[in-house]
């Protein structure tokens, strides 16, 4: 038997309704805000990759799926989709039309990782990517978008982690400084971490080592080394959340792991994920669009692990329905016709309706394939029915039938909603 590859999975009929729910929620929300869905292709030049996130983070490092078509170009299974969606910003001069441009994504995307629960190599992010304002309101305003979409969800309690991670001015001073902390307990740091101290030393605060987050403990926190203009961006973001009245927490060694975040960056995460408990997180990257070849154009963005968040919604979640509203039994070859025109008749008035042609089989047993669909009704259609230009509907709450004229049909079912 051949199986699903190593890090994917099947996500089944029954398991879809959650992942719909979800997806409506960010269409109806984001929509309000003034987002518009963009789709970009799941491959791109590995080029982008490794200039738009960092030749030195573990993802260009270690992670993407990377190949060669025929012609021996070097293509990549988008691993995240801010760089794509920048790719596709400059490339169609989005940047001549309106001055904020605030787009959104929902798609899979690759990295090769060892699986657990909630990170799979194929997973779902959903995602957003505003571009052409650096103002602080932007931020803040996304961020109060974002935790009315958990909330519109179910999904909380919640904690919302904040930080500022600096700019190219003040950065590399502190970068300085934590080399200089590092350096002479290098040898005391994991193996991926004495690496990261050559290439990118800010992801050492990241590491999830116990004795490397024991060292992290005593490491300067970027907070003290801010410049003015990153310090009151960082506070009037922090002003406008509160007098939105978002929850946050202040947490000055939060990073993030890819080298295009200035100032903000952010994550929100949830008890019970297992190790992998973020949820999401994002950032501002006001030099990105410039270091792909477009403009000079601020950016902000946040991405959705949407396999995580599924398993964190509620059992009790307002999850749309799946399942047929109607069955239609056809009893004997005879009564199959009659049957399809009744099941058009209904789906034409926007019913939900299954008719599985089992002529041979009982009414017993098609009842119970009925109840085992979850139908509020059955439309039974046999020899005496058709003989008499009759059908019969059966409602599955209370087992009560009627026998009804076939012109009748739409309006009975309509009173199904008021039974």
């Amino acid at each position: 038997m051949i199986e699903a590859a190593k890090g994917t999975r099947d996500i089944l009929p029954e398991e879809m309704g959650r992942w719909h729910f979800v997806e409506a929620t960010v269409r109806d929300t984001f929509g309000r805000y003034g987002f518009r869905e963009i789709r970009t292709p799941i491959f791109e030049s590995t080029e982008l990759f490794a200039r738009g996130v960092g030749e030195a983070t573990d993802i260009v490092a270690k992670e993407m799926y990377t190949f060669l078509d025929r012609k021996g170009r070097s293509l990549t299974l988008r691993p995240e989709n801010t760089a794509p969606v920048v790719r596709a910003y400059i490339q169609h001069q989005r940047h001549r039309g309106t001055e904020v441009d605030r787009l959104y994504y929902i798609g899979p995307m690759f990295r090769y990782e060892r699986p657990q629960k909630g990170r799979m190599r194929q997973f779902s992010q959903i995602g957003v990517e505003i571009f052409g304002s650096d103002h602080p309101a932007i931020d803040a305003e996304t961020l109060e978008m974002m935790m009315t979409f958990l909330d519109l969800l179910g999904v909380h309690p919640v904690d919302l982690s904040l930080n500022s991670v600096g700019d190219e001015e003040c950065r590399p001073v502190y970068r300085d400084a934590l080399v200089r902390y590092l350096t002479p307990r290098a040898a005391a740091l994991c193996e991926d971490c004495r690496r990261r101290l050559q290439t990118n030393p800010m992801r050492c605060l990241d590491c999830k080592v116990p004795t490397d987050q024991e060292i992290m403990k005593g490491a300067p926190v970027i907070a003290d080394h801010l410049c003015g203009a990153c310090r009151d961006h960082f506070d009037r973001v922090r002003s406008y959340l509160d007098a939105s009245g978002v929850a946050y927490r202040a947490d000055p060694r939060l990073v993030r792991g890819l080298d295009y975040y200035r100032r903000t960056a952010f994550e929100v995460t949830q008890s019970g994920l297992g190790a992998q408990k973020a949820i999401l997180g994002g950032g501002r990257y006001d030099g990105l669009v410039a270091a792909l070849g477009g403009p000079p154009v601020p950016g902000f963005g946040f991405a959705i692990g949407q396999d995580r968040l599924i398993l964190s919604l509620p059992s009790d979640a307002s999850i749309p329905p799946d399942e047929p509203e109607i069955v239609v039994v056809a009893l004997g070859g005879a009564s199959v016709p009659p049957a399809l025109m009744a099941a058009r008749r209904l789906r034409r008035r926007g019913r939900r309706v299954v008719f599985d042609p089992l002529p041979e089989k009982s009414l017993k047993a098609q009842m119970r394939h009925a109840n085992d669909r979850h139908a509020r009704a059955v439309i039974i259609v046999g020899e005496e029915e058709i003989a008499r230009g009759m059908l019969t509907l059966k409602r599955m709450a209370d087992g009560t039938q009627e026998t009804l004229r076939t012109e009748d049909l739409e309006a009975r079912v309509e009173a199904l909603d008021h039974d």
